[in-house]
């Protein structure tokens, strides 16, 4: 690591530790009047974040590495997307293509640098395959909703994600050694304190909640105070990225807090409508990968393409 990258370290680690304690403080101040459920659920998502920032020290020295934990995490997101609704006999089949097949393959072209390949191949020849597939096994009993559903987790948990370590192979023009790595740094940091200072701006001075019915924490404060603080720690944070200018910092990180807010609450839609708290339970007393990637999910694909227009990459 050469010192920026430390100086880079010692600033994550210091977030991460004013939110750890923060969050366990506030918990213990129930006079607060504070949603003590959302707080849990922070304090929750923290102790993970951890683990997440842990693994961003492997992507600086194996990008091979990350790709097969980012392919692993995929997998099993995948997995807990297509558990929580109902499947009949008819989809296995398309299901183990799904799973043991387009997943690995993604990854497979991700790690392969090309482009062309990767961007195309889920959204095109997945989408496809699946429905043929699924109408081969000859059961059309709400054929369109299972269609939908095996393609939705294909596209958010697979081939959105995929988005994530595919900024390590981008080829930037003029960048220098680690450019790539501390990228993806810039945007899984910022993917992950957006959630929390949008936590906290709801907590404390949220009073519009923007959609109760979905998510009753969520407010317009919060993603607004929310959205700003994290472009604040965008231009903090400049030197992490190749972006030429500050403002193209702030205005990624942005781009970065209000797409991890489109991904949490299209999520919490959808464990609404399938009646469930959790996406899995993997991590006892954390909920599932899926709960805790979904702002990291939605935001990778964006914020790919933007940087790799911006930057002219290839």
């Amino acid at each position: 690591m050469v010192p920026r990258d430390w100086i880079l370290a010692a600033i994550v680690v210091t977030l991460l530790a004013v939110a750890t304690v923060v969050g366990q403080l506030v918990q213990r101040q129930p006079q607060l009047g504070l949603n003590t459920a959302a707080l849990t659920t922070f304090n929750r998502r923290v102790r993970v974040w951890w683990l997440i920032y842990a693994i961003l020290l492997v992507a600086y020295y194996s990008p091979t590495l990350t790709l097969v934990i980012f392919c692993a995490i995929s997998f099993e997101a995948l997995r807990e997307f297509i558990t929580i609704t109902p499947t009949r006999s008819a989809d296995h089949r398309a299901l183990f293509w799904t799973l043991f097949i387009f997943t690995p393959l993604q990854y497979l072209f991700v790690g392969s640098g090309k482009y062309e390949l990767y961007s195309i191949f889920i959204p095109v020849f997945g989408f496809l395959f699946i429905p043929a597939r699924a109408a081969l096994a000859g059961d059309y009993k709400r054929f369109l909703e299972r269609v939908a559903k095996v393609q939705s987790g294909l596209l958010i948990c697979v081939y959105c994600l995929s988005f994530a370590p595919a900024l390590l192979y981008l080829q930037i023009p003029k960048a220098t050694a680690g450019e790539a790595p501390r990228l993806l740094f810039f945007f899984v940091t910022l993917a992950l304190l957006s959630e929390a200072f949008q936590f906290i701006w709801s907590q404390l001075y949220g009073r519009h909640v923007i959609s109760p019915a979905i998510n009753e924490s969520r407010t317009w404060e919060g993603l607004i105070g929310g959205a700003t603080s994290t472009a604040l720690v965008g231009m903090l944070l400049h030197m992490a990225t190749p972006f030429p200018y500050l403002w193209q910092s702030a205005f990624m990180a942005m781009v970065i807090a209000i797409m991890g807010f489109a991904g949490a609450m299209t999520m919490s839609a959808i464990k609404r409508d399938r009646g469930v708290r959790d996406y899995g339970t993997l991590v006892e007393g954390h909920g599932g990968i899926l709960d805790r990637i979904d702002a990291i999910c939605f935001a990778a694909p964006v914020f790919f393409q933007i940087t790799r227009h911006l930057l002219g990459a290839g």
